[in-house]
């Protein structure tokens, strides 16, 4: 995840002025992992510690009738699984897990999903999208980096030390997700799930990943977003290898527009990172906004064209190291096919075989 970049008027990227929110928990009063913080009546607010730097994920455990509902469960590492163990012993009075619901499908979320629900033997709840996709990411563990892969980054100007890079990791998904299982619940857009006998509609997004869920309680007025919407920061969007055309930056801005239709802009939001917070439409407002001031400034660039690694710094603003090169060539691209995608810029082949991307009517 990157902070949004915009434009200021002497043609520099600076970070957006951030709206302001307001966040009824202050960072003193987050749960400790191993323990729950009360939200509301029956909705509680789990923390577990994340190997990576984002550090934290919120995850949710909701009381539901005889037992309980957990919304996302960490990634599957061993230090979340006694987390979890406190949890079950001294949180739940005694009570079961009756289900598990997944927002999206990337490891700190899913991740010990499958762990859960055979502990308990209880239904995973998720999006078809997300769940298989999860499961194809799943059997790529172990496998070599494909050639359609190699040729993906090679495109984008990566050198032979980044290759390298990439041959080594991939395939390692699986091996911060507990195996699924093989039976789940679908959930789908507009869904009324009861819970406790509070009704969560389900609310989906796009373009961080195929079909992410979201929980919007309407009674409480609560809504679950785990990385659909973040305060602090944007969520990841971008391409990759096995959809080199696609354009989820599209589909991301789409899906901000539609949760500020759907949502009131008190709503609590209890997002997947950083704190809870009020303000959703100012944040959607600001989020899209950011995505489009990006787009501007690419297409200024690219009016000489400009192989993806070279547009880096226009933006993110930064240098960028080779360890996050997968990430930044996957947004980087978003940008680049939304652009395609609007008839402003197009992708071309140079006769000595490098891939460049050059706007059109600049």
């Amino acid at each position: 995840m990157t902070n949004v970049t915009e434009l200021t008027n002497d043609g520099q990227i600076t970070k957006p002025r951030r709206p302001n929110l307001d966040y009824p928990f202050d960072e003193s009063e987050a749960p400790t992992p191993g323990t729950v913080k009360k939200i509301v009546d029956g909705v509680f607010w789990v923390r577990m510690p994340l190997p990576i730097s984002l550090e934290w994920i919120n995850l949710w455990l909701l009381r539901d009738g005889d037992g309980w509902t957990i919304v996302d469960t960490g990634m599957a590492t061993e230090d979340a699984r006694n987390h979890w163990r406190k949890i079950f012993e001294e949180c739940l009075d005694g009570l079961p897990v009756k289900r598990v619901i997944v927002t999206h499908m990337h490891p700190d979320h899913v991740g010990l999903a499958g762990w859960i629900t055979r502990k308990f033997d209880c239904p995973l709840y998720m999006s078809r999208l997300e769940y298989t996709s999860c499961r194809m990411l799943v059997a790529d563990t172990g496998r070599e980096a494909p050639q359609a892969g190699i040729k993906f980054y090679e495109d984008a100007g990566w050198d032979n030390e980044a290759i390298e890079t990439y041959k080594k990791r991939f395939g390692g998904f699986g091996r911060a997700t507990s195996r699924l299982p093989d039976a789940y619940i679908r959930l789908r857009d507009g869904d009324e799930i009861d819970i406790g006998g509070s009704s969560w509609r389900v609310l989906t997004g796009e373009g961080h990943c195929p079909e992410h869920v979201c929980l919007f309680n309407a009674e409480q007025n609560l809504f679950i977003s785990g990385d659909q919407l973040l305060p602090r920061i944007s969520s990841n969007v971008s391409v990759f290898p096995t959809e080199p055309e696609a354009d989820p930056l599209s589909d991301w801005i789409n899906s901000c527009l539609k949760l500020k239709a759907e949502l009131p802009e008190d709503v609590l939001v209890l997002p997947a990172h950083n704190l809870p917070f009020k303000g959703a439409h100012k944040r959607l407002d600001h989020l899209v906004r950011g995505h489009e001031v990006v787009l501007k400034r690419l297409k200024q660039k690219i009016r000489n064209p400009h192989r993806v690694i070279d547009l880096f710094p226009t933006i993110f603003g930064r240098k960028i190291e080779r360890e996050s090169y997968s990430l930044a060539t996957g947004e980087s691209i978003a940008h680049l096919n939304c652009l395609i995608e609007r008839g402003e810029a197009k992708r071309i082949v140079t006769e000595d075989g490098y891939v460049m991307y050059e706007a059109v009517n600049a």
